[in-house]
């Protein structure tokens, strides 16, 4: 495989069919996006629910017409002007692996969903914590699963979304790096300034589980359960002492209002894990 040291590079080779797995730790330092694309009827519901909902759906960009796969229009703004997260994009295929839902259940998983999009549809892009994991492998704080080569736990929860339009029901959905608990005001810090990309932990600690209603850190909805620390087993309180859970809002949190809303038609999103990589870098955006 190429090398997928920039988010253009990443983007064509999902295009191309050559990468079709989860894109953590890849181009380190772009950006990288979740996708839902949505039926126009739901966009403006949608728009509210990211104005509403800013930790676990941060808008970065949606399509500059509905229909436009190509087109973005960005919904970052410095100084008063747009910043462009990527040029050469497609959105029907530059992501490794997809979602497809059908009257809000997933019906199946696909690498292209050109076939499946019409004028009709509307892509969102949403904020992605793996934005933030190169600087804090920079620091010194490598998320394990980046060093493991896995995909990252996502859990649902039962912290409630505010509602928007048909949107409504819905919680948050987080993704979840073990740290040792002197590190964790070192990972807040970092990840404090990646607020389009979900920002600081929401939650930290075994106590966490509880608060965020989490049965099973083993167990995660999404993704792949976190091995301990020198991969021989699964993470856990016993497992892994002197590691903790820290907690993220997650982007995937738009595909699971979709199922609670059971909204009509087709809606498509990225297969979780396998992101959208933008050509925005990190220091271009993030508040230092």
């Amino acid at each position: 495989m190429a090398n997928l040291s920039t988010g253009r590079a990443v983007r064509l080779a999902a295009r191309t069919g050559s990468l079709t797995t989860q894109t953590a730790g890849l181009a380190p330092s772009h950006l990288q996006a979740n996708l839902i694309v949505l039926p126009k009827p739901y966009a403006p519901s949608f728009r509210l629910l990211c104005q509403r909902n800013p930790v676990p759906c941060p808008l970065l960009a949606e399509s500059s017409t509905p229909g436009s796969f190509s087109t973005l229009q960005s919904h970052l703004i410095r100084d008063g002007t747009p910043l462009p997260v990527a040029r050469d994009i497609d959105l029907r295929l530059d992501a490794p692996k997809y979602l497809v839902y059908r009257d809000g259940t997933v019906s199946h998983e696909t690498e292209d969903i050109s076939s499946l999009w019409t004028d009709e549809h509307v892509g969102f892009l949403i904020g992605c914590s793996y934005s933030f994991e190169g600087a804090l492998a920079e620091a010194g704080l490598m998320p394990r699963h980046v060093a493991q080569r896995r995909n990252v736990a996502m859990y649902r929860t039962t912290i409630p979304l505010c509602p928007a339009g048909v949107f409504t029901g819905s919680t948050y959905v987080v993704s979840m790096r073990p740290y040792r608990p002197e590190e964790v005001d070192r990972v807040r810090e970092i990840t404090r300034a990646f607020g389009e990309t979900h920002g600081e932990p929401i939650a930290w600690g075994w106590d966490a589980l509880e608060k965020l209603g989490i049965r099973d850190i083993g167990a995660p909805e999404w993704g792949e359960p976190a091995r301990t620390a020198d991969g021989t087993g699964v993470f856990g309180k016993e497992s892994d002492e002197g590691y903790v859970p820290v907690f993220w809002g997650c982007g995937v949190t738009p595909q699971e209002a979709v199922m609670k809303a059971g909204l009509e038609g087709v809606v498509m999103g990225h297969k979780p894990g396998h992101m959208i990589v933008l050509d925005l870098r990190d220091h271009e955006v993030y508040r230092g």
